[in-house]
């Protein structure tokens, strides 16, 4: 089973709710309010983070849940904010919002993060909500409900340099001579199921290699796992095409994987790549060799034998690869596309929608939501608060146009209330 991808349910804490307080102190018999505010709920966060490397924890782990913040108290005493959670997954996670189908980041460097669920507000003290008229409000603000979000990962490995090839060619022998990876190895194809990272670590300049789990003939299509094994193929610099010699026909299995490349992104045919021609301890691989280097000669291609089982010439490839990859980095970066003017729009928290149904109506938009979910239904006061505040932001008055009459229901968020005509 694959690690490299995943899906979870992430929600921000609940805010905490505000009090209902009133100064009692001996000699100030009519003490204001004092109700303190709630706490706001703490907000998920994916990190990158180099000690990771797989997805493993996520599928695990499906709710992702953030701490509520406290209650308010008496005496103005604010409630404590919600512990954030912090979710760490490798360098290279892709975070999508999955009922938007949206990329909401792209963590390619360690220590990026992007939040995926916002903490809810707390609610206010009935301090807040004394005026000329009403000096000792018997209501305060419940917290605002946390965020939640249904959230795709997908990992696309950051390496330097990549290793690609048919199954059993020796990618994950390569990856084990040059580097302290230690790959499955077997002498069957698809030993590797996940892609491996390894350091190599060659006269004080090292650079990461990938090894890409094999590819064969239908992989753009999805065939044996094909979309899950080139995904990670897409950030690498420089390609380490390792080739079985001893195969019986090696240029057909390397016109095979490069065709693959191709049709899954046309942008990686023109990827600088290394041709290894491995297996050299084996005869048959040793007849083939002088043909394979005069045809890979005439392509202009770097093309260095191998034997990754023995190690013979595993050092001299790492120095080619390297020499690939420095030139690649010294190349300038393609010029910036021209960004576009900003489009000014209204907030989406100003905008609502007041839609019939079949028996009342139905009232949506984040500021109206909110304004409902953070109010105590069961308190009269709190209700005639909140009818004021839709009245001020036409709600009331969409209400009316719509055809609503008194005692129908109005249905905002998850809460129904009877409408004031």
């Amino acid at each position: 089973m694959a690690f490299d991808a995943a899906r979870a349910i992430a929600r921000g804490g609940d805010g905490g709710a505000g009090a209902i307080s009133f100064r009692r102190e001996k000699f100030v018999p009519e003490g204001g309010p004092d109700g303190g505010d709630g706490g706001r709920g703490g907000s998920v966060f994916i990190v990158a983070d180099r000690s990771a490397s797989t997805l493993r924890s996520l599928q695990r782990k499906r709710h992702l849940t953030a701490a509520s913040g406290g209650r308010g108290a008496k005496a103005e005493r604010h409630g404590a904010r919600g512990a954030d959670l912090r979710v760490v997954v490798p360098t290279g996670t892709m975070v999508y919002d999955e009922a938007a189908g949206t990329l909401l980041a792209d963590l390619t460097l360690p220590g990026q993060d992007v939040m995926v669920a916002r903490g809810g507000r707390g609610g206010l003290g009935n301090r807040h909500f004394a005026t000329s008229t009403n000096q000792a409000p018997r209501h305060a603000q419940k917290g605002e409900p946390g965020e939640e979000r249904r959230i795709r990962l997908e990992l696309k490995l950051v390496a330097d340099v990549g290793i690609v090839g048919l199954p059993n060619a020796g990618k994950s022998t390569l990856l084990a001579a040059l580097t302290r990876a230690r790959p499955a190895i077997a002498d069957y194809p698809f030993t590797t199921l996940e892609p491996n990272l390894g350091v190599v670590d060659l006269d004080d300049d090292p650079f990461v290699l990938a090894d890409i789990p094999g590819l064969i003939e239908g992989a753009h299509r999805g065939i044996g796992l094909g979309h899950s094994f080139l995904r990670h193929v897409e950030r690498a610099r420089v390609f380490v095409h390792v080739l079985d010699a001893s195969a019986e026909d090696p240029l057909a299995a390397y016109a095979t994987i490069e065709n693959e490349l191709a049709l899954y992104d046309v942008d990686l045919r023109d990827r600088p790549r290394v041709v290894a021609l491995n297996k050299i301890d084996l005869p048959e691989a040793v007849t083939a060799l002088a043909s394979l280097q005069a045809h890979f000669a005439m392509e202009g291609l770097p093309c260095i034998a191998i034997s990754a089982a023995t190690g013979e010439n595993c050092v001299a490839l790492a120095r080619e690869a390297r020499r690939v990859l420095r030139a690649e980095q010294a190349k300038p970066p393609p010029p910036l596309a021209t960004e576009e003017l900003p489009v000014l729009r209204p907030r989406a928290d100003e905008t609502f929608t007041v839609k019939a149904e079949k028996d009342g109506y139905r009232v949506s938009g984040r500021r109206v939501e909110r304004a409902v979910a953070m109010t105590d239904l069961a308190n009269e006061e709190a209700v005639d608060f909140l009818w004021r505040v839709l009245g001020r932001t036409g709600v009331t008055a969409a209400l009316e146009r719509a055809g609503a009459t008194a005692g129908v229901s109005i249905r905002v968020g998850s809460d129904e209330l009877p409408y004031r005509g």
